[in-house]
């Protein structure tokens, strides 16, 4: 009999990447560009025996799990139209990879919570709907205990052996992210702002030459980063990223790129 704590049938053969992305708002859904993207990547991928995803919109100390079975989702937006209110994303859930969380970050001084009744937010259900549509792979999220770069990396760095298991860890924000400075009324594909162009361009080059040290300096060395990040939330799931990626590599692959709103959409995977 198979161990709940070790690889099961279906598990890809060899070490699965890890990915950063933005994960934009519910009308995503309406932007085919963008969800064929999503689509095109996950058939790139290997099939994962589950997702573990980390998104810019659950801060919770210490790190928290969330539910480990089928529950509602969390629609934690508003003012939109009542169809976005209406999405269902009913993943099965995941409660062996909780315990492999517990057991690779609760060691120590860094204990581990629990939120048994806390589904999946938009900054997980909205990418992983276009990713795997059929809502047939186990996903848990676990929360953002702080937005300290260094202490993310070290998170990421943890649970990187979840790669060897079947694990797709996924970071999901934006690399660009400041609502007060973007116009919604001029649609998803109006020119970009210099400061959301710049701020790209440099986490860009950064991430594929694999300069950890710059991103996690990122106020003090990315241009515009004040603008293009007001509050960190939703660049310090790439942190994350970083971390579990540096278990094979320094430097990311550019997947996505191009803007949404002026945002900066671009993802990256390291292999």
């Amino acid at each position: 009999m198979t161990s709940a704590l070790e690889p099961g049938p279906g598990t890809p053969a060899g070490r699965l990447p890890v990915l950063y992305f933005g994960h934009g708002a519910p009308p995503l859904a309406d932007d085919e560009l963008w969800t064929g993207q999503f689509a095109a990547w996950s058939r790139e991928l290997p099939r994962p025996r589950a997702v573990l995803i980390v998104s810019a919109h659950w801060e919770a100390a210490p790190v928290t799990i969330g539910a480990t079975s089928t529950v509602p989702l969390v629609y934690d937006f508003w003012g939109f139209p009542q169809r976005y209110y209406e999405v269902r994303y009913p993943a099965p859930g995941a409660p062996w990879l909780a315990e492999r969380v517990r057991r690779l970050l609760g060691g120590g001084t860094a204990p581990v919570a629990d939120a048994p009744d806390r589904g999946l937010d938009h900054g997980a259900y909205v990418p992983l709907k276009e990713m795997y549509p059929d809502a047939d792979v186990p996903v848990l999220q676990v929360s953002l205990p702080t937005l300290d770069p260094s202490d993310l990396f070290e998170v990421g760095r943890r649970i990187a052996p979840l790669r060897d298991e079947g694990v797709l860890i996924m970071g999901s924000g934006f690399l660009t992210h400041n609502l007060s400075c973007v116009d919604m009324r001029q649609g998803p594909g109006y020119a970009p702002p210099q400061w959301s162009v710049e701020f790209d361009d440099w986490a860009h080059r950064a991430a594929e030459s694999g300069d950890i040290d710059a991103l996690l300096d990122w106020r003090a060395k990315g241009p515009a980063a004040h603008i293009a990040h007001p509050r960190s939330e939703h660049l310090a799931p790439l942190f994350v990223s970083l971390g579990a990626g540096a278990a094979t590599t320094e430097r990311a692959r550019s997947v996505i790129d191009g803007f949404w709103y002026g945002l900066a959409k671009r993802a990256f995977q390291f292999d």
